[in-house]
């Protein structure tokens, strides 16, 4: 099934019964050539470059309840590329790149919006700090327009420009920056795995990995024994428990990270914006709603919820940012398991057990990722080599301390990050 304008019209007018469904439900085989743990956005972009990219095709994708449900169906669907290190830099930068061409490249409208990004400095030494990230930003290849206050006013007329505690100074303008459609993203990259012969097998939850001989043999299910000579954990906050059914102790925190929706309302906010005084940030989905969130809640949980004194923390940055939003009712809110690594950078690597390998640490910022992560992972598990864009993301970084890439300079504290 080939999705085109003709075909939507097509089908809106004959009462949309000609659609098949997006993927197929498969029973699963005894053995494949791999495995991913994981059916969220990594776990899913993995199988479809393993596939594309690499002729894989005997792949099942491993995932406990069904396609979309986890933190890739539940996030703030902000995508960027405007990192300041080296080794991050480079990936967001070529993550952003395949953003850009993914809705072609999947024949799936992912709703990749380019609104523009802009952070908020509210001090001279913010405003350094963000005229050096600029910098990096172009020398990498990507966009950054330095906008002092009355640029920011051009953009963003109604925020609160008389704030005398946390006046603006300006801004970093990131333009290719913007939003995508969480859900869609997740259906997309299924559809386009299916159709190159993956196997999505949901309500399989990994309950075993079985190593013989320092090497992964397969794992064990729910839906009974899978066999396979590599398998990929892709699984965010539960990183840390899969990993340990394969004798590994992770350098991971899981923590909660809250995020909110309001009510529906007319267009008033086109772009993504970032507050510097407060871990704040928002945009307005399609449907109208303005989403937006903060920092984590700071202690380590596998509970799907939130804590109240964060909301508040979060309304409060908001409000202070712009009034203007106190008006709106909140419509919802959710808590997603974050996998913090104690540098706040990934982890893309293979194990010390031949054919295990590890995708994970994407903290807070994993959604923007997808498409790099799922082709960086691929390559290395279908070629046992880094891949160009990712060498940066070792797991030994944490044992020798070289290469550590502490993105905000916060330190060694995973829930700083």
């Amino acid at each position: 099934m080939k999705f085109s304008g003709l075909r939507v019209l097509k089908e809106g007018l004959t009462g949309n019964t000609g659609w098949s469904p997006h993927w197929r439900d498969p029973e699963p085989r005894s053995e494949y050539d791999a495995l991913i743990i994981g059916g969220g956005g990594h776990g899913l972009s993995t199988a479809y470059y393993l596939a594309k990219n690499h002729g894989m095709t005997n792949i099942a994708v491993l995932e406990k309840g069904y396609i979309g449900g986890g933190n890739i169906g539940r996030n703030t669907t902000i995508v960027r590329a405007n990192y300041f290190l080296p080794g991050n830099s480079e990936f967001y930068s070529h993550s952003l790149k395949l953003w850009e061409g993914l809705e072609e490249d999947l024949n799936y409208n992912v709703m990749h919006s380019q609104r523009g990004m802009i952070n908020l400095f509210h001090s001279d030494g913010q405003r350094d700090a963000f005229v050096r990230r600029g910098n990096a930003m172009v020398n990498q290849g990507d966009d950054a327009i330095l906008l002092d206050r009355e640029g920011v006013r051009d953009h963003l007329p109604y925020l609160d420009f008389e704030n005398t505690r946390f006046p603006i100074y300006g801004g970093l303008y990131h333009p290719r920056g913007g939003t995508a459609r969480h859900d869609a993203v997740a259906w997309g990259y299924a559809r386009g795995a299916d159709q190159r012969g993956v196997d999505l097998l949901q309500n399989c939850e990994v309950t075993g990995i079985d190593i013989e001989n320092g090497g992964v043999r397969g794992v064990q299910t729910t839906r009974g024994v899978i066999r396979a000579r590599k398998v990929g954990i892709v699984v965010a906050g539960r990183s840390g428990q899969v990993a340990a059914m394969a004798g590994l102790r992770l350098p991971i925190e899981s923590h909660i990270l809250q995020a909110f929706v309001t009510e529906g309302l007319k267009p008033c906010i086109d772009h993504v914006v970032t507050f510097g005084m407060g871990h704040f940030y928002i945009s307005q989905s399609d449907k109208g709603g303005l989403v937006f969130g903060g920092d984590l809640d700071f202690y380590a949980s596998y509970a799907s919820r939130g804590n109240l004194p964060t909301a508040e923390h979060v309304m409060e940055a908001g409000m202070t940012l712009m009034p203007m939003i106190g008006k709106a009712k909140l419509l919802r809110s959710w808590g997603g398991i974050m996998d913090m690594t104690p540098d706040g950078s990934p982890i893309i690597d293979r194990t010390d057990t031949n054919g295990l390998f590890l995708n994970c640490g994407w903290c807070y910022g994993g959604f923007k990722a997808v498409p790099a992560s799922g082709d960086a992972f691929a390559h290395l598990m279908a070629t046992g080599r880094h891949h160009t864009d990712a060498q940066a993301f070792r797991l030994d970084r944490f044992r020798t301390g070289r290469g550590i890439l502490d993105e905000e300079g916060t330190g060694s504290q995973h829930n700083l990050h």
